[in-house]
């Protein structure tokens, strides 16, 4: 309603006329004001992008080092941890046996630290040339029955993370681990129930190319009555379903699977978080 008016009355319609100097030249200041925005926003944008990336690239180096970090740690375990740390004395195996039955593991010897020369077959010794051998370790152990001996090894390497990858793929695609020309050799030590295990008592065996850690782990398992096996069996064929063999049937693949994947386990848990040197 207009001052004075009545109601209902209609606004009056106002017209402005346009501003002097309302032409081209607003209009091209105008144009390259909004380019020039435009232009400060792709740099903007840019900017951001960048930042984003610049922090995943920081993110991923920062995770790189640390496993670089872990990597470079769990290559010096095998004089920096007590040797009770990397054999306990005694090792739980919960449903690590046949049908998932309880196992423990008791320590028997401990083999001098020392090269891979005397300690593996040369044929496997050829296959792991690449990766070097810094240092082996081997200690042995039986079952709370005394009837099995099982001896498993640590191979430290000289090699590099991708040295590693790339043997870990060989094994794979050419089943390296299924060859019974390439199983370890136990560790027999003298005036324990180990004494009589040989060569010719390997039954069941694994091995393992870490490729976090430059180690090789393994296992080879047998009798400890010394009877000779004439048809030894990977770990992985041993505890398959319906496995109808010696080794099978007295759970022999499950001591060297068993005992090999804790002592592993143990490893890398000692990488990520090891204890003081000892003095």
């Amino acid at each position: 309603m207009t001052p004075g008016g009545a109601p209902g009355a209609t606004r009056p319609v106002v017209t402005f006329a346009r501003p002097e100097g309302y032409g081209d030249t607003h209009r091209t200041f105008g144009r390259r004001g909004r380019v020039a925005a435009a232009a400060a926003c792709v740099v903007l944008g840019l900017g951001l992008i960048g930042g984003a990336v610049t922090g995943s690239w920081l993110i991923g180096d920062s995770a790189d080092a640390a496993e670089r970090s872990t990597y470079t740690t769990a290559g010096g375990l095998w004089h920096n941890v007590p040797v009770d740390q990397l054999f306990p004395p005694t090792v739980d195996g919960q449903g690590a046996g046949p049908g998932g039955a309880d196992r423990t593991w008791t320590r028997i010897a401990v083999a001098p630290d020392g090269d891979c020369a005397d300690a593996l077959d040369p044929l496997l010794l050829k296959v792991l040339a690449p990766v070097g051998c810094r240092r082996l370790l081997r200690a042995t152990y039986t079952d709370a029955t005394e009837s099995y001996v099982t001896t498993v090894g640590l191979l430290f390497t000289t090699a590099d993370a991708a040295a590693m990858r790339s043997l870990d793929t060989r094994f794979t695609k050419e089943k390296l681990a299924e060859r019974t020309d390439l199983m370890p050799r136990p560790y027999a030590a003298k005036d324990t129930v180990a004494a009589a295990f040989g060569d010719k008592q390997r039954a069941a065996w694994t091995v393992s190319v870490l490729t976090d850690a430059p180690v090789v782990v393994y296992s080879v398992s047998g009798w400890a009555d010394g009877r000779v096996v004439d048809t030894p069996q990977p770990a992985p064929a041993a505890t398959a379903a319906g496995a109808t063999t010696a080794p099978a049937q007295a759970g022999l693949g499950n001591e060297a699977q068993g005992l090999a994947d804790r002592i592993e386990r143990g490893l890398r848990k000692t990488a990520v978080t090891p204890s003081e040197p000892p003095s």
